[in-house]
């Protein structure tokens, strides 16, 4: 019976020792990080991944085609973060689908311009004249707030980004605003005096934004910054902050500047300025 129960301990040591010794391997071992793009945000992410690499972190891009699915992903535990949506879309989003899910990080701004063939100035835009913008709600909300920024169209103190022409309280010079579907707001600036065009349109038609835009947004456009999100029991986790600290550095924002021919914004901001 003694025999056993020395055998039985010595064991238990064994199994003590080796179980240790796999913990300190696992420490060392490569971790896998899946994050979940679009498919256009797939080569900013080169360089990140290498500089990742170099620190243990293998990132495994998962490309998705609409803006369902990378969340609801990411809830279910089948990427481990993603990064390819606008704060305000978050929010709203996760308001909606009840998510457990929040940014770890900000990443850039894919800045909305009004763009005209007819004036360099939107203050010399004539009474009555039409400015197009995307007749979808979100993107009309958008739009009229630029339009506001701009100085040509008053909104409500409380106006919640949802787009509606009734919303506009001010229209001093009575301009009329004429919502067209998002893809046709370039294909109509022959017939207007000014159109306000989404970034990724305003790329796909050749036009580059920070130049060719007679306004656009800039880093201050804070609901439509880009963001990282994690699910909220996971944000701390230290292989995530190293992605967040390797994206928010001067060789990202000069590769995402030089990828996307300054069409992109690179914005490293506090959570707390994006509400977080």
């Amino acid at each position: 019976m003694k025999k056993w129960i020395v055998f039985i301990a010595v064991l238990t040591t064994l199994g003590a020792a080796l179980a240790g010794c796999g913990s300190t391997e696992a420490e060392g071992e490569t971790k896998t990080v899946k994050i979940g793009v679009s498919g256009s945000g797939v080569p900013l992410w080169d360089p990140i991944k290498e500089r990742a690499a170099e620190e243990g972190i293998d990132i495994e891009l998962v490309e998705f085609a609409d803006y369902v699915r990378p969340n609801l992903a990411l809830a279910d535990g089948d990427i481990d973060l993603n990064a390819f949506q606008t704060v305000s879309y978050f929010d709203a989003f996760i308001e909606e689908h009840d998510l457990d899910l929040e940014p770890i990080g900000t990443t850039l701004i894919a800045p909305m311009g009004v763009y005209s063939e007819k004036y360099e100035d939107l203050s010399n835009i004539p009474e009555g004249s039409a400015i197009a913008l995307p007749k979808e709600a979100t993107n009309m909300g958008r739009a009229l707030l630029l339009l506001e920024k701009a100085g040509l169209i008053g909104l409500p103190e409380d106006f919640d980004g949802n787009g509606s022409l009734e919303k506009v309280e001010e229209n001093p010079k009575n301009l009329e605003l004429t919502p067209v579907v998002a893809a046709q707001t370039p294909r109509v600036l022959p017939d207007v005096a000014a159109s306000v065009i989404n970034n990724g349109v305003a790329v796909e038609a050749g036009f580059v934004p920070v130049e060719d835009a007679v306004f656009i947004e800039g880093d201050t456009a804070t609901p439509y910054i880009n963001i990282i999100a994690a699910r909220a029991d996971e944000a701390d986790k230290e292989a995530y902050q190293k992605i967040v600290e390797i994206y928010q550095t001067e060789e990202t924002a000069e590769h995402i500047r030089e990828t996307y021919n300054d069409s992109l914004i690179p914005t490293f901001v506090s959570l707390e300025k994006i509400g977080w």
